[in-house]
């Protein structure tokens, strides 16, 4: 038993982790409404083996921390920057790799909001590589990713369907008051 999969155990947590395992995809995790997320995804995909990549502010890629960080698999974003493009840059990362699982949080934000980042959806798209869906599902105590589609490019179109597979889990979030679709 690996170190990830005995953390999760102590505290109680199932994994249910049945989508293919692919050399490069986006995790798109929902409901978002607690820090805790974040490590509890970690420690669920790490205890398969896999490796997921995470966007963060640059800002917390200091020293030591930046080291720990890029070896858990975070990517620094700089601050908004007019003559960059943040989705170009990921998808020409993910043409320049030959494994990224990027994972991704689309609402944005730990507050309630119904205004959902579509960024994840063009990256997919214009890299031609699948989204799989993740919850972290408090109320089972279970982490999951067991289903995946395949953007069509109609941006509208498919986050009206990500937005009612998560509809599903309404309940799942450790704040559930948070959680809007």
């Amino acid at each position: 038993m690996n170190i990830w999969r005995l953390i999760l155990k102590i505290a109680g947590w199932k994994v249910n982790i049945i989508a293919p395992r692919r050399d490069k995809c986006i995790i798109c995790v929902a409901p978002h409404t607690s820090n805790w997320d974040f490590i509890l995804g970690l420690c669920a995909y790490r205890s398969l083996g896999r490796k997921a990549n995470f966007l963060m502010k640059e800002f917390w890629f200091f020293f030591p921390l930046g080291y720990l960080l890029k070896a858990l698999g975070g990517i620094p974003v700089p601050r908004r920057n007019k003559k960059s493009n943040l989705t170009e840059a990921i998808i020409h990362k993910f043409d320049d790799s030959s494994y990224i699982n990027l994972a991704v949080t689309p609402e944005g934000t730990r507050s309630k909001t119904n205004q959902w980042r579509t960024g994840f959806l063009y990256i997919a798209y214009g890299a031609k590589v699948p989204v799989q869906f993740g919850v972290i599902d408090y109320k089972n105590k279970e982490i999951i990713i067991k289903d995946e589609f395949q953007p069509s490019g109609d941006i509208e179109k498919d986050m009206a369907f990500v937005k009612n597979y998560y509809s599903y889990f309404d309940k799942a979030a450790k704040y559930p008051e948070k959680f809007s679709v």
